[in-house]
Parts: structure tokens; sequence; C-alpha cells
């Protein structure tokens, strides 16, 4: 095997809408570094199970019903006995590096199980990408996630609080900060701090993905929408929700924070589902939308399994 072959594998670790997607098409364009996508179902379906060598297995049946992991073209290898569950992991990483034998580093945009990720993975890097919880929240809503910033940040919580598990776990060397805002107003400074991070030269074809795909430069006007896209009232039901770990990820409250009251927690719930359900509909249509929610429930494994494949490549029709 080739010094090629041998490509360090990085995580991007951050929630859904904090521009991972941009930060992925910037680290895809230098030359020495590749980020083929989002990569969480290799750790969605990964269990703890002593009986396995590594203490690990895969549960193939749910890895095999993932769209995310149908539309990546890694395959199973072909043998009688299925690998342990980390062998196949490193197995998904060898196809990968296969795919981008000149790349120094792969990186894999991940959103979540990130504690999974690290007792897997000891010694796994990490890049964490933040952004304001505010501008996470109110991004979801065109997304079909959430009715109202209320519910729109729930993912982010869920992301950070399972990173603030594991990075006093994380080796200092292993792991490094990058903020969204920072990153939008001053790309190629805080590029600079990356590729020092991932031990690669850097390469002003970083600042060039926007030539060569449908996403635009960074912004420095998409930083902080929320001042003037969400309600007082909205932001103080969000910063009741969220305040503690969002001071304590540096972005300061802007209101009074303040808990919704019963009447306003069973509006907010009932807004949620019926949006979502509407959202669902429009996007996939009745069949395909409701379709994945029986079969998954009931068990339907073959059913569900070419309903995600048809939401998936809606998916693919829809992306930027």
């Amino acid at each position: 095997m080739t010094e090629q072959n041998h490509a360090q594998i990085v995580f991007v670790y951050g929630a859904l809408r904090s521009g991972t997607t941009a930060f992925r098409l910037m680290l895809d364009a230098h030359p020495d570094t590749a980020n083929p996508g989002e990569y969480d179902f290799l750790f969605d379906h990964l269990r703890r199970d002593h009986t396995h060598a590594t203490g690990w297995r895969v549960d193939l049946d749910a890895l095999q019903s993932d769209r995310i992991f149908s539309s990546s073209g890694l395959t199973l290898p072909r043998q009688n006995v299925p690998l342990d569950g980390l062998d196949l992991i490193h197995a998904f990483f060898d196809q990968l590096r296969a795919r981008a034998p000149e790349a120094r580093v792969i990186t894999l945009n991940v959103h979540r199980n990130g504690r999974r990720i690290h007792d897997a993975l000891p010694d796994a890097k990490f890049i964490h990408l933040i952004r304001d919880p505010r501008d996470v929240a109110r991004s979801s809503i065109p997304m079909g996630w959430a009715a109202h910033i209320y519910y729109g940040v729930d993912h982010w919580i869920e992301t950070e609080r399972d990173w603030g598990m594991i990075s006093t776990l994380i080796q200092p060397e292993n792991q490094f900060e990058l903020r969204y805002e920072s990153l939008f107003s001053d790309w190629e400074t805080e590029l600079k701090l990356v590729c020092d991070f991932l031990n690669v030269p850097w390469s002003p074809l970083m600042l060039t993905y926007h030539e060569h795909t449908s996403y635009a430069a960074p912004d420095p006007k998409l930083i902080e929408q929320w001042r003037q896209k969400c309600s007082t009232d909205a932001l103080a039901l969000l910063e009741g929700k969220v305040g503690d770990l969002m001071n304590a990820r540096g972005y300061v409250c802007a209101t009074t924070p303040r808990t919704p009251t019963r009447s306003e927690r069973i509006t907010l719930a009932a807004n949620h589902k019926i949006y979502r359900w509407r959202f669902g509909t429009q996007a996939y249509g009745p069949v395909l939308f409701f379709g994945e929610k029986v079969s998954r429930r009931i068990g339907l494994r073959g059913v569900h399994r070419r309903i995600t494949a048809q939401i998936s490549d809606l998916h693919k029709h829809s992306l930027k």
C-alpha cells in the first residue's frame, strides 16, 4: 500500500445549518484534502457489543436502509463472516481513501454521535464548527424541521451537549474550534489556521470553491440575521430554552429569557407537528412521507428501503 493510501481521517463536527456544507466545499477545493460530505450514518448504526472482537458491531439492516448510506456509494465488503463494527468502519475509510488517492487528509462531516465516535476512535481529530444558535434555529425553519425557532434550536442543543461531553476527553492537539462568524467574516485567515491544524500547506484554491459549485462565497451579511428576522418574543423563548449553553459557547442573550406558558407550549407543539407534516407531504407527497413513517414503525424493511431510496432521489434533485 502506498503512502497516499494512509490519508488521515478528521471529523468536522457541528450542528446542521452551521455552515458545514460551505466549509466542506472549501476543504474539498484544497489539493491535499478531500471531504465527501455527511457521514453520520457511519456511527448512527454502530453499537457496543462485547461479543465482537473490537467491542463494536454495526446494525447492517439499519445501515442498508439508511438513505444517506445508500447514496454514498460505499459497499459492504464481500465475505462470508460480517466484519466487526470497527473493522467495517475502517473498511469504509479505506474505500474513501481509494476515491481520493492524492489526499493527505480526508474530512468527514458529522452532526451527532460525538461520544460514540470518540469512544470508538479515541485518537480521532475534530474540527468543531459552531454557529450562533439563533441563526441555526432561524435557518432550520425553511428546511421543514420546525415551525418556530423554539423547536428549530433543538438539534443545535443536542450537538453542542454532545460536544461538551467529549471536548474535555479529546487531547487539545486533536481539536480545533472554528466559528461560523469568524469564517464568514475573514475566511482566508481562518482557513490558514485550519490548514495548520490539518498539517497541510495553505492553498488559495480554498477561496475559489464558489467558482465551481452552486454555493456563493461567504457573505458577512449572513452573520446575526436573527437580529432582523426574529421577533423579540420568539428570541426570549429560544434563549429561555438554550441560554445557559449559548452563553457557555460565547453567545450573549439579547433578551430577558423566559419559558413558554402552558397554553403557549400546547400551541407551539401543535403548530410544530402540523408544519412538519405539511412540509413533508408537499416535499415528498403523502404516499412517500407517511409510507416512510409507517414502514419504519411496523418493521417493513424492504418497503422502507425502497421508500427511503425514492426520498433520497428527491433530496438529490432539491439540493444545491
